[in-house]
């Protein structure tokens, strides 16, 4: 990531930050900046929030699409990604308008996996849903006409089994993001600030956090902190505008 942001500052560019969702070193990064630390830092998979999101099946698609806008992805593999997506899009929408018919074959796959055997065609989404149900058998009662890779079938499969709790995390990483927006300004005195424990003042002046999401993270900020300085912040910007 240094040597990252250090070429781009020098094409005068923007710098590229991962955020908590996006990669492990998103997390280390912001946990050594916000948090600092005190003794040797070792990246725990505990220490991310997200870490439904966060897999190693899935690190391309978070990924790539960042290494590919700032020049680290050359065309044609980032074109090889994108037709692996996709891929994964078009058979998970397969699967949701595929019946299954309640066939002999079928029936019997269910019974082997001890899974309730069907009493009317169902979408073969719905199947792949049942904990005990694998896109392996799926494949067997609906083929797909599609060409996929053993990488592809694993990503549908992962994709429809938590798609509700990846949802949630998703839902999470918004508001989180909605919070990274809110800017603080770079000449805020947080010793000016009335009613903001000591501690936060202090941490807050140290840190310098960029924003209200990283300001919450920072250890010793506490959540009515947060409420106050949002307070400041609008009266501040307030106050600003009216003098520009």
């Amino acid at each position: 990531m240094a040597g990252i942001n250090a070429a781009r500052k020098a094409q005068n560019k923007e710098a590229v930050i991962l955020d908590r969702s996006e990669g492990y070193i998103g997390v280390l990064i912001d946990d050594l900046v916000t948090k600092g630390t005190s003794e040797p830092y070792r990246l725990l998979t505990s220490r991310a929030e997200y870490r439904l999101l966060l897999r190693h099946d899935n690190a391309d698609l978070r990924l790539t699409p960042i290494g590919y806008e700032i020049g680290l992805i050359p065309e044609e593999r980032y074109q090889i990604f994108l037709q692996k997506k996709d891929l994964v899009e078009q058979e998970i929408e397969r699967l949701r308008t595929s019946k299954v018919r309640p066939e002999p074959h079928v029936q019997a796959i269910l019974e082997s996996l001890n899974s309730v055997t069907l009493n009317n065609s169902v979408d073969a989404l719905s199947l792949l849903r049942r904990p005990e149900v694998e896109y392996g058998h799926i494949e067997q009662m609906s083929p797909s006409p599609l060409e996929l890779t053993d990488e592809m079938k694993e990503q549908v499969e992962i994709q429809v089994k938590y798609a509700g709790y990846i949802e949630k995390q998703l839902a999470q990483v918004e508001r989180l993001r909605k919070m990274e927006k809110k800017k603080i300004p770079d000449d805020i005195e947080y010793s000016e600030i009335h009613g903001i424990a000591t501690e936060a003042k202090q941490k807050l002046t140290k840190i310098r956090p960029v924003s209200i999401g990283q300001a919450s993270r920072i250890s010793g900020v506490t959540p009515a902190d947060i409420s106050i300085l949002l307070v400041y912040l609008e009266h501040y910007n307030r106050v600003t505008a009216s003098r520009g």
